[in-house]
């Protein structure tokens, strides 16, 4: 069984059984019967469905994100925008999607797409909707059919998304969610019937899943964590570079791959960003996650908590200063106020840590060569945030993170019509834009 807790007040919340043996085995072939079916379906139909499980989604943005909220955490108001996220992905999909198939000519013929099979999804918590419609509407679109492994604790977002595209009028098998436990998901991955598997998730589960689908020869996409740094130069505007800091730090409590994680501050204006970022974090409001005056919301389970906790006093023993902040907010949920450590020793294993949580790293850098050589001295490469207006900056930066997205002048987010993806221990493979449907679809070269 799953069993859902708000994170808020420690409460439980529906349970959920988990599929047997048999249960898979029916939704496996379900899902099998229904791609032979989808893949000759015309562009016409396909982005009529999505256009009908985005007014599903537009119909249902309350409850849809209420629920979300009681199962991780996130406030309402984020929620609702996600849900909302979730309905233009898949319009940008049915409006965008044909010409992203239109064949192209090659030498001595044409390259043209086509759909693979039944992709396996396994997805995290933070993002409970976007991450599965970041999957979902360009299987759609490709003729493909979608299998969701959800995380456990968002067993009712899984159940809800699967309640709005069979209310859209999808085909039976089209997408099937399964209420099943990772020691699962390895035979599944093995499966002749599921040709390709997407995660979202830690570098354990991708790693996992990476093994099995190798063994399978599979095609896997995986987008894992990310320590992003958000680079701060003399001639940024420090005021707009220090707001945009704190949203991107406390966004979903922390608890989001491309949340700006390591503040990286040109020693020229280190003392003047320190003091206006420490001013924004301070002002921070978390508390009931219902409330629209609420800035930020527990984090997802007590058992989260205790991991940052954890690795603050990591923090703390090698030598960082936990300058405010870090702390359990008194009574009942898994809160932790926001919070500054600086005074990282960059060269100590700490450093390589992706804090899942409300807790900025401050680092100091002398010049732009030093920022660099911050920016790309961890393990991850997913997302990146550079501050300034200068243009020889801007170029160098683009150039030499070592990232798969950089945002200039701006908080990093992903949208439905550009790539979405990392590089290095961030995973590879890309979401959404035209790479993210063709990821899972057969690039056939047509000769004569």
């Amino acid at each position: 069984m799953f069993t859902s807790i708000d994170p808020a007040t420690g409460t439980p919340g529906p349970s959920y059984r988990e599929l047997t043996g048999d249960e898979i085995e029916t939704k496996l072939t379900r899902a099998q019967d229904a791609f032979q079916e989808w893949r000759v379906t015309d562009y016409a139909t396909r982005t009529a469905l999505l256009e009908r499980i985005a007014e599903q989604f537009d119909a249902n943005t309350r409850r849809l994100a209420e629920i979300a909220t009681r199962e991780m955490g996130k406030t309402l108001k984020s929620a609702i925008a996600e849900v909302e996220k979730c309905a233009a992905g898949f319009r940008h999909y049915a409006q965008e999607g044909p010409a992203m198939l239109v064949p192209s000519p090659v030498q001595g013929g044409t390259a043209t797409w086509h759909p693979m099979g039944p992709v396996l999804a396994v997805m995290p918590w933070n993002f409970p909707y976007w991450q599965v419609v970041r999957f979902l509407a360009p299987t759609i679109m490709a003729g493909n059919v979608g299998l969701l492994k959800h995380a456990s604790n968002v067993q009712g977002v899984a159940a809800a998304i699967e309640e709005m595209v069979i209310a859209a009028g999808a085909p039976v098998g089209l997408f099937q969610n399964l209420p099943i436990k990772s020691d699962k998901v390895a035979a599944l991955i093995a499966d002749d019937r599921i040709v390709a598997v997407t995660l979202t998730g830690s570098e354990g589960a991708g790693m996992k899943v990476a093994e099995a689908a190798g063994r399978a020869l599979k095609k896997v996409v995986l987008e894992l964590g990310g320590s992003d740094p958000f680079i701060v130069m003399p001639s940024a505007d420090l005021d707009l570079a220090a707001k945009t800091a704190v949203a991107a730090r406390i966004q979903n409590t922390g608890q989001s791959c491309i949340c700006a994680k390591r503040m990286i501050v040109h020693a020229d204006v280190y003392d003047a960003f320190l003091e206006k970022f420490s001013a924004g974090m301070k002002a921070v409001v978390a508390g009931d996650p219902m409330d629209a005056a609420t800035d930020m919301g527990p984090l997802s389970s007590d058992a989260q908590l205790q991991t940052v906790l954890d690795q603050l006093q990591m923090f703390r023993e090698a030598g960082a200063k936990l300058l405010f902040g870090g702390e359990p907010l008194p009574g009942k949920g898994a809160y932790l106020s926001a919070g500054i450590l600086v005074d990282v020793p960059a060269d100590h294993a700490v450093a390589q840590e992706e804090v899942f949580g409300p807790v900025a790293m401050l680092f100091k850098a002398d010049d732009i060569d030093a920022a660099i050589a911050l920016a790309n001295a961890v393990p991850f490469g997913l997302g990146s945030s550079v501050w300034t207006n200068d243009p020889a900056e801007r170029a160098r930066f683009e150039r030499d993170i070592e990232a798969g997205m950089i945002a200039v002048n701006a908080m990093l987010a992903s949208t439905p019509g550009a790539p979405f993806g990392g590089i290095k221990r961030s995973g590879h493979g890309r979401e959404l834009g035209p790479y993210g449907l063709h990821e899972f679809m057969n690039l056939k070269t047509v000769i004569g």
